[in-house]
């Protein structure tokens, strides 16, 4: 069986509970087949209108997507029954992200149904590994946040976290990459060009969102001010509702998603009337908000649309949980005690001024009281240590967009600095720096301020990027409130990345560890680590990871025509393209390796496959300078006789969640380089050492705790600390262009690069890169590239050596277990939302 079929079929594992069955559940599970066949054939012909002589591929995904989302509805109803019967406390995420991918067989697996589905298919005609791949990848995120967002809602229905998601249903996500003679070109993501099976609109579900205008303030008779916001504009949030499927069906969640639409119908009197550009302009703005994720915010008109984004999520969310608590409570009074609100990074920090609003301008609550209930219903995470990327907006655009948020704002900052100056403290240099406004560079509000202040909890999402977060970006805001800052290490759902990603891997586990493996791999995994010190167990380890190497040697061949060895070393770096992740410090090593290999043609190198993949921003003109280089690199290296195949270099294009899943079970190597101290925690290098590669990484993010719970002697981690890198920076003492002139060959590596020996066509294309490293060499690409040269070379070393290789890979697999996503939502659940 070849390595897709095998990948495929092995999903059997899980979805029937068990290796055999008796006569009895084999007949009920034939039942079962010829119900779901008959699922399908009426959502074909009734849904999808076609009968099965005439219908196409893509009929058929949307049948079995359509019965499959049937299965879901009876435990979706229930949930929501329970939900409001039992009276639990609530959570709602509110997000920019939702990276969720692709459904189907996410759907099928958790709920047990995916060889069933393939039997029905089957007795159709219909290959239902063929259909699945027509499935086009939601997107609705970029990267690690987004993801992060996904796995969650999916830990949340497994534990029983009563939730809801919120976030925007973007008419194009993130854009299509498209590699164009080595330059990155972005194309318009067009995921719903086919429809979405998975949602349900819920178009009685809609809120009046405001824009600009004025505010006005009068006195009642009981003598108190009242503020009236009169907007100048008027956008309808209308909902589409997602079931979020839990582990074995335990628990169907929402993901509800807001579209934006005019606050009128079409002007059909301005169209009537010959202004037919004109008529539609005020339909073409609304939806502009709803139109693509993350427009470039380069111009200020890119600006304005980002902010607009934003409120307009977090306002449709609130009103629509505050409708829902007074619906079931009557009064917002007990609003913390069953309401918690999560807040994924800045994006939706203007939910603090919001709710602030909604429960003084709207539901007439006195201030004091209205800010105890909303600190102690809101919390926030924050994902970065970069302070260019905790966002802040011009008070002018604040002023004309959202002005009675500004008023707010500037009330909880004045109350904010009051108390303290109350509580003895009148440090000009420490109340600006915990001010809400910016005054240094044009005066901005700091939303990570605002967050900060408006939450009960606010958590880093690693133990390194907690401890940075006191030190740098919230260090004055934590000497004021000590007890606020907490840790949430990341964590990934192992039925995604695992269980589906790997089903060869999850064969083998069950086949030593039992079915229980599936249910508990936080402790189960561990009992692998005896398996480790045996043969013929790491013979078979070796033997699944070599199938899913050949799958990707496959895709690779499809996509870009070039052939790679499976048997040689998959070095995977696969993220966002960004400075600080420094892929350019991989090129430099693989320019040194080239080189090396050249000069000593005849030595004894160990065959490597260089993997990468990732988007840069469309206004992020170095970080596409650094795509291109990987191609202009690629090229030379992979057309160049000499090297005899014992380097090649790949960049797959279109990074996303289906791509991950062929290429992170593939990989041998985990490249997580990024400078020590920005990195807030990633995820990727969880799902890598989950599928048994090998990380060569600094001491950043989460890679610290990896290296706890995996050890240190079955990683490869170098580099300069995140205590050792601020030490530089602060001391002004770090000189690249001395480091590069000790380094022969960090010399020669940049000397070939500068000088146009990947770019012959354009000598001068590189100058400005290599100069900047060598004079600003902000990222310590320089200072790291011989420690990193040096743990490449302890790499080759255990790969020659089976034994050792595999032995440490088993036990990556054994020792991640601490890092699912359950293990995460609980700690959140239990100690920040009280709902466990």
């Amino acid at each position: 069986m070849n390595g897709r079929g095998c990948r495929e079929s092995l999903l059997c594992v899980f979805a029937n509970r068990g290796l055999s069955m008796t006569q009895e559940s084999a007949n009920a599970t034939a039942q079962e087949v010829a119900a779901f066949r008959e699922r399908v054939l009426r959502k074909l012909t009734y849904s999808v209108g076609k009968d099965p002589e005439n219908a196409s591929d893509y009929d058929w995904f949307h049948a079995v997507a359509l019965a499959t989302r049937d299965s879901t509805i009876d435990r979706w109803m229930d949930c929501t029954r329970e939900a409001y019967t039992g009276g639990q406390k609530r959570v709602y995420y509110l997000s920019l992200e939702f990276l969720i991918g692709r459904l189907l067989v996410d759907s099928l697996s958790n709920l047990g149904l995916f060889e069933v589905a393939r039997e029905a298919l089957a007795g159709l005609d219909v290959d239902i590994d063929r259909i699945r791949l027509l499935e086009p990848d939601a997107a609705l995120g970029n990267g690690g946040l987004g993801r992060l967002a996904a796995c969650f809602m999916e830990s949340m229905a497994t534990l029983g976290v009563v939730s809801h998601g919120y976030g925007i249903r973007y008419d194009h996500g993130l854009f299509r990459q498209a590699i164009v003679d080595g330059w990155q070109h972005e194309q318009t993501e067009t995921w719903l060009d086919f429809g979405n099976p998975w949602e349900f609109e819920r178009s009685e579900v809609k809120y009046l969102i405001g824009f600009g205008g004025s505010v006005t303030a009068t006195t009642n008779e009981q003598g108190e001010v009242q503020h009236f916001w009169h907007w100048a504009e008027g956008v309808r949030a209308i909902a589409y509702d997602t079931p979020i499927v839990g582990w074995r069906g335990a628990g169907v969640n929402t993901l509800r998603l807001w579209r934006a639409r005019p606050e009128a119908d079409f002007h059909l009197a301005r169209f009537n009337a010959g202004d037919h550009i004109g008529a539609a302009a005020e339909e073409a703005r609304a939806e502009s908000i709803s139109r693509v994720l993350y427009p470039a915010d380069s111009t200020e008109a890119g600006q304005e649309l980002r902010l607009r984004q934003e409120y307009f999520f977090v306002a449709a969310s609130l009103q629509d949980l505050l409708r829902r608590h007074l619906k079931q409570r009557g009064s917002l009074d007990s609003l913390p005690e069953y309401t918690s609100i999560q807040l994924n990074d800045t994006h939706p920090a203007i939910a603090v001024a919001e709710l602030m609003r909604l429960l003084v301008d709207v539901h007439s609550y006195e201030w004091q009281h209205a800010w105890r209930l909303t600190t102690a219903t809101l919390s926030y995470t924050n994902h970065t240590l970069l302070p260019e990327a905790l966002e802040t907006w011009p008070v002018g655009l604040m002023e004309r967009l959202l002005p009675r948020h500004m008023q707010i704002i500037y009330l909880i900052n004045a109350y904010h600095l009051d108390n303290l100056r109350e509580r003895g403290i009148h440090d000009a240099e420490l109340l600006r720096s915990v001010s809400l406004i910016e005054e240094d560079h044009g005066r901005r509000v700091r939303m990570g301020n605002l967050a900060f202040l408006g939450s009960h909890s606010t958590n880093g999402v690693s133990g390194l990027h907690t401890q940075l977060m006191r030190k740098t970006v919230f260090t004055d805001l934590h000497r004021l409130y000590p007890q606020r800052i907490n840790s949430k290490t990341n964590g990934i759902t192992f039925r995604r990345w695992l269980y589906q990603a790997n089903p060869q891997l999850t064969q083998l586990l069950v086949e030593h560890l039992g079915e229980e493996v599936l249910d508990e791999p936080e402790t189960r995994l561990r009992q692998l680590e005896p398996y480790a010190e045996q043969a013929a167990f790491r013979q078979r380890f070796a033997e699944q990871r070599l199938a899913n190497k050949r799958h990707l040697a496959n895709v690779i061949q499809e996509r870009l025509g070039i052939s790679v060895d499976p048997t040689a070393l998959f070095d995977v770096h696969v993220k966002r393209i960004h400075e600080y992740k420094r892929q350019l410090l991989n090129l430099l090593h693989t320019v040194a390796l080239y080189q090396a290999i050249r000069s000593d043609p005849g030595g004894n190198w160990v065959p490597r496959v260089k993997i990468f993949a990732g988007k840069a921003a469309a206004s992020y003109h170095q970080a596409k300078l650094i795509i291109k280089l990987t191609n202009d690199i690629a090229n030379t290296i992979n057309a160049d006789p000499t090297v005899r195949g014992l380097l090649k270099v790949v960049f797959l294009p279109n990074y996303n969640v289906s791509l991950a899943e062929d290429i992170i079970p593939a990989a041998d190597l985990s490249e997580q380089i990024s400078t020590a101290g920005l990195e807030a925690s990633g995820t990727s290098n969880m799902k890598f050492a989950l599928n048994g590669a090998l990380t060569i990484g600094t001491l950043d993010g989460a890679n610290v705790e990896m290296s706890e719970q995996i050890g240190l002697e079955h990683m490869f981690i170098f580099g300069l600390t995140a205590q050792e890198v601020n030490a530089r920076k602060q001391g002004n003492e770090y000189n690249a262009e001395a480091i590069i002139a000790g380094s022969h060959r960090l010399s020669e590596v940049l000397s070939a690069i500068r000088g146009g020996g990947f770019s012959p066509g354009d000598p001068g294309r590189y100058v400005g890169l290599v100069d900047g490293i060598s004079w600003h060499d902000t990222f310590m690409v320089c200072a790291d590239f011989e420690a990193y040269w040096q743990a490449q070379l302890e790499v080759e070393e255990r790969w020659r050596d089976p034994a050792r290789w595999w032995r440490s890979s088993v036990l990556n697999t054994a020792r991640t277990g601490w890092f699912s996503s359950d293990r995460t939502i609980r700690e959140y659940a239990r100690e920040i939302w009280k709902v466990m």
